[in-house]
């Protein structure tokens, strides 16, 4: 197994009680290589760049995000407590900006993927689509200095599909005819459920669009 610097391994040591002692060995070694990884950060690209490409256990490092049981919700409340007191003096309110990105997937596999607008391609005058995962992402904003503006620093993300990518729900098994947000609409309402999400836990937020 190999050891992170000790800089790096405190860092991560909020974190540490969030995992099993069998998984936590095993995530810090994705983190890592997620960090220093090239290109897509993949569980392979991970254990390429660790060092780790040929190991015959590497299994194990598929299992931490397919089977090993651990929140990404919990995940994001510690970073946010970390970003917070990192960057944020006593008091000071969280303004926290909602945002979408489109991940790139192909695979008949893949239920949640769905056809969006390229808002990177895409222009006023010129639409274009691109399949793929619609995630939700939000970012606390916080001045740096050094930089002479706000960052918009992500920490939570959830995944946001359309409305044929979901499941039906009771209402639409009976019979019953539902109205329920489409497109941008459906969007924001997943921006909102994770906006109520993150003011649950203890912090003071006012959450405004990116």
């Amino acid at each position: 197994m190999h050891t992170l610097p000790t800089a790096m391994i405190q860092l991560l040591a909020p974190f540490a009680l969030l995992f099993s002692r069998s998984v936590w060995p095993q995530a810090q070694v994705l983190l890592a290589g997620a960090i220093l990884a090239p290109g897509k950060r993949t569980v392979s690209s991970a254990l390429r760049v660790m060092g780790l490409g040929h190991t015959k256990q590497f299994q194990r490092y598929h299992r931490v995000l397919n089977r090993a049981a651990w929140s990404g919700r919990e995940v994001s409340r510690v970073l946010l407590g970390l970003l917070v007191r990192t960057f944020l003096s006593n008091g000071e309110p969280l303004v926290i900006g909602v945002d979408e990105t489109i991940e790139r997937r192909w695979g008949a596999k893949i239920c949640a993927k769905g056809i969006y607008r390229d808002p990177v391609r895409s222009s006023h005058g010129h639409f274009v689509k691109a399949s793929g995962l619609r995630w939700v992402c939000l970012m606390l904003l916080v001045p740096i200095p050094w930089a002479g503006r706000a960052w918009a620093l992500p920490f939570l993300s959830a995944l946001a599909p359309r409305r044929s990518a979901t499941p039906p729900r009771s209402g639409a098994r009976s019979g019953t005819r539902r109205r329920s947000p489409t497109g941008r609409g459906r969007c924001w309402c997943w921006s909102g459920a994770s906006t109520r999400s993150a003011r649950s836990w203890p912090w003071p937020i006012r959450a405004t669009p990116a």
